[in-house]
């Protein structure tokens, strides 16, 4: 039998999706409310002529965006997966795009095979907003020690309870892994032409094994305030140390957050 092929016709596919999650109500489908599970359903279900449900690799909060978010898949398709990416960004909102399908191992799953996942957030410093940057980033108009936030971010590498960050999905435990926290100047795209030249981008970049619900956005939030002279680099780390999310800082905009990659096993 192919790989991802089941009895009746049925195939496994994953596929990497793209989306400007502005007016979206999360990742997550929700009655009576545009999500990107929901569109994504509603456009394979139109192509198939059968119900689908997806499963992906991370459950984005309102207003999240995502380059490398994974979904996987059953459904049972005649034609090839090039024709299948085609057809779905033909159906799906101008604000989704679907980057590449594969078929894949009957025993492949989005989230639960994932390894990790890496987020970026991103911000930029100006007087006045931009209104070419404001949908994907978040707008600072105070100057950063982006030194003692860098150190700040260090502190996160390895296993912590990180109950001072966020909530735990189905009641599970608060310990993560990350694997890298850092801090990078990244020059925006110019736009109009390049008649118009954008401010830098300031990123923080986390891969862990796995996040809590709104982890990300309390600790950028939280490492502002370390940026901002408000908190020590030792009230970050007594925070963390904490596990009371009370004493962390106001979760940062969903703006400015994105799901950058999601890490697989190489068989996978």
């Amino acid at each position: 039998m192919a790989r991802g092929a089941q009895e009746g016709g049925t195939r496994t596919y994953r596929a990497t999706v793209a989306y400007d999650g502005t007016v979206y109500s999360g990742f997550q489908i929700q009655p009576e409310r545009p999500t990107i599970q929901g569109e994504l359903e509603r456009a394979l279900q139109r192509l198939t002529q059968q119900f689908v449900r997806i499963d992906g690799a991370g459950r984005t909060d309102t207003g999240v965006h995502a380059h490398g978010q994974v979904i996987s898949f059953k459904a049972r398709w005649s034609h090839g997966v090039e024709t299948l990416q085609r057809a779905m960004n033909a159906v799906l909102p101008r604000d989704i795009a679907v980057r590449d399908v594969a078929e894949a191992d009957e025993r492949f799953h989005a989230r639960f095979s994932a390894r990790g996942r890496t987020y970026v957030y991103s911000i930029y410093q100006s007087e006045v907003r931009s209104p070419l940057l404001d949908r994907f980033a978040h707008h600072v108009t105070t100057p950063l020690y982006v030194d003692r936030m860098a150190q700040a971010g260090d502190k996160l590498i390895g296993e912590h309870d990180y109950a001072a960050f966020g909530q735990p999905p189905f009641g599970e435990n608060t310990v993560r892994t990350v694997y890298r926290a850092e801090w990078r100047w990244q020059n925006a795209a110019r736009g109009v032409g390049a008649m118009v030249e954008l401010p830098p981008l300031l990123q923080f970049e986390i891969e862990a094994n796995a996040f809590l619900r709104g982890m990300v956005r309390r600790l950028v939030g939280t490492l502002l305030q370390v940026g901002s002279g408000t908190l020590t680099v030792d009230d970050f780390v007594d925070i963390l140390a904490s596990q009371e999310i009370a004493r962390a800082g106001v979760p940062a905009p969903a703006c400015g957050l994105c799901l950058w990659h999601v890490r697989y096993a190489k068989q996978e």
